[in-house]
């Protein structure tokens, strides 16, 4: 194979600058699985010579996006700057629809994102794998935030004040006959959502619909969204351990949610 081929070099033209596409190719070479790599490893992951991968190595080592110990290379944190600026001009959906994406496809399940609006969620991205409300959720699409589980992990991080006023305008009241009905009630759970840091709705919205949502962090402490799984409740039901299960899911929706997070942090 060519250095070319390899570097993911496109038709020859004299806007084509094959030095840049080297070095970038050397940049993506390292990964999860190969973090730290020889010379000889590099060039080969590249095919690039040794002598053009060793040219490329010590000029990244000189700008400060490799670091090396003589024998080794590895990227260093400088790296992430490359990708700010993409990251940037992003917004919050379109941030957070590429991890949707990915855990739905890994749980077979719908995966959403939400924002607080008034005294509703109002839906900002969904991947839809099947229909299991009686309401086809969309973006746009707006529910009772006490009645969701993404609408209770945002209200369980509002500032009191802000938690107060949302109380005094929200109409409270049971949707299924498995919902809570009260203030009291919701306060308890919206407490246990805090100190667990993800929410389980059971059949509070529709009956046979459960989900589990967690918080996307803008910087440290400031919640600006909510991300879900939608589950079954009849297949939920069915697993061997229905419990086990849940708390799986819940994993996944926290990492997903972190994933969403760091992306939203990192734009700045």
């Amino acid at each position: 194979m060519t250095e070319a081929a390899v570097a993911g070099t496109p038709q020859a033209s004299d806007q084509y600058v094959q030095s840049l596409a080297r070095g970038l190719a050397v940049i993506r070479a390292f990964d999860t699985d190969h973090p730290v790599m020889t010379l000889t490893e590099v060039a080969g992951r590249t095919g690039l010579t040794r002598a053009t991968a060793r040219r490329f190595l010590h000029t990244l080592v000189e700008l400060g996006y490799v670091r090396t110990d003589g024998k080794t290379f590895a990227l260093t944190a400088k790296v992430l700057q490359l990708g700010f600026a993409y990251l940037s001009g992003l917004s919050l959906p379109q941030l957070a629809q590429p991890h949707l994406e990915e855990l739905s496809l890994k749980l077979g399940e719908s995966t959403s994102a939400a924002v607080l609006d008034g005294t509703d969620i109002a839906y900002i991205a969904r991947v839809t794998t099947r229909r299991i409300m009686n309401v086809g959720i969309t973006v746009g699409t707006r529910f009772p935030a006490y009645a969701t589980s993404m609408g209770r992990v945002l209200l369980a991080h509002l500032p009191p004040a802000e938690l107060e006023a949302y109380l005094a305008a929200a109409d409270i009241k049971p949707l299924t006959p498995r919902a809570l009905g009260t203030v009291p009630e919701l306060l308890a759970v919206l407490e246990t959502v805090r100190a667990q840091g993800w929410c389980l709705l059971d059949q509070e919205l529709e009956l046979g619909l459960m989900s589990v949502a967690a918080p996307v962090y803008d910087g440290p402490t400031k919640v600006v969204a909510a991300v879900n799984v939608s589950l079954q409740a009849q297949s939920v039901a069915a697993k061997p351990d229905p419990d086990a299960y849940l708390s799986s899911v819940a994993q996944e929706i926290m990492a997903t949610a972190k994933l969403v997070s760091a992306d939203l942090t990192a734009r700045g």
